[in-house]
């Protein structure tokens, strides 16, 4: 029994912790191993490929996905609650990388192939898996989270902003040929000019709607520098004296590195 808590303990610090040397030589194998998944599905759908091509696929495509599986159930094995585990955002994406292939071995019947190549698609949500082998996507993770009622009310603002300058080039250009025949046309025109995007297919022609236009464009730069500053803020505030140690429990990270006992739930760590 001893020797099984050992091997938990050791899998479960090269698999969850990112700060040992085993377990960054396990996050780049995974990243590597992700990358070349992906690969192989955007590669599957080039059309006109020879048989050979395309059974090479298939086998390589199975020996990711018994991989995953086997990364899966080891994860699950691992930590003290797998059910919680296999709920979390994390443990779902790894799920939906190994479903589909096995889905495949279910569904063979000919009326079963379009649901079953759609399905398949879903392996591509294994690029999700790589948010967790990067350290600097927590601290990013944790500004956005921090910043995100800032942000909703600069939304909010901007939303009513647009209604507003776009009322007005109603007003301004109710003509057919300018292109701003209703309100939410010219709502439209003003998000595509706030945002700078500028597709062009609808443009004032008046002096007064020129000029309103370049009003909105030069605020368009301002407006997009608001959010930046807004998260950059939340950045700066980020402990960088946290680790990538997951909490056995909650599966929580960005723990203090001198932390015995989890901020979040106050379950003892693994240290």
């Amino acid at each position: 029994m001893k020797d099984r808590f050992r091997i938990q303990k050791k899998l479960y610090d090269i698999i969850f912790e990112a700060d040992t040397k085993a377990g960054k030589i396990f996050d780049i194998a995974l990243i590597i191993l992700i990358v070349f998944s992906i690969t192989i599905v955007m590669l599957e759908s080039l059309p006109g490929r020879s048989e050979v091509f395309y059974s090479s696929l298939y086998f390589m495509e199975w020996v990711v996905t018994y991989a995953f599986l086997l990364e899966y159930l080891v994860r699950l094995w691992v930590v003290r609650r797998s059910l919680q585990y296999a709920l979390s955002f994390f443990g779902i994406i790894d799920l939906l990388a190994i479903i589909p292939s096995f889905l495949g071995l279910i569904f063979t019947g000919t009326h079963m192939l379009v649901v079953f190549r759609s399905l398949r698609l879903l392996r591509v949500f294994r690029v999700l898996k790589l948010t967790r082998y990067i350290n600097e996507a927590s601290h990013l993770w944790k500004a956005l989270i921090a910043s995100r009622n800032k942000i909703s009310v600069f939304l909010f603002t901007v939303l009513i902003l647009v209604t507003i300058l776009g009322t007005l080039m109603y007003i301004v250009e109710s003509n057919e040929a300018s292109g701003f025949t209703s309100i939410p046309i010219s709502i439209y025109w003003a998000v595509v000019t706030l945002t700078t995007v500028g597709y062009g297919d609808i443009a004032p022609v008046t002096a007064l709607g020129q000029f309103l236009a370049g009003l909105v464009m030069i605020l368009g730069y301002a407006i997009i520098a608001v959010p930046t500053g807004i998260v950059t803020s939340e950045l700066t505030k980020v402990s960088k004296d946290t680790t990538t140690q997951v909490c056995p429990a909650c599966l929580q990270e960005g723990h203090d590195r001198d932390a015995e006992y989890c901020k979040f739930c106050g379950e003892k760590l693994n240290v």
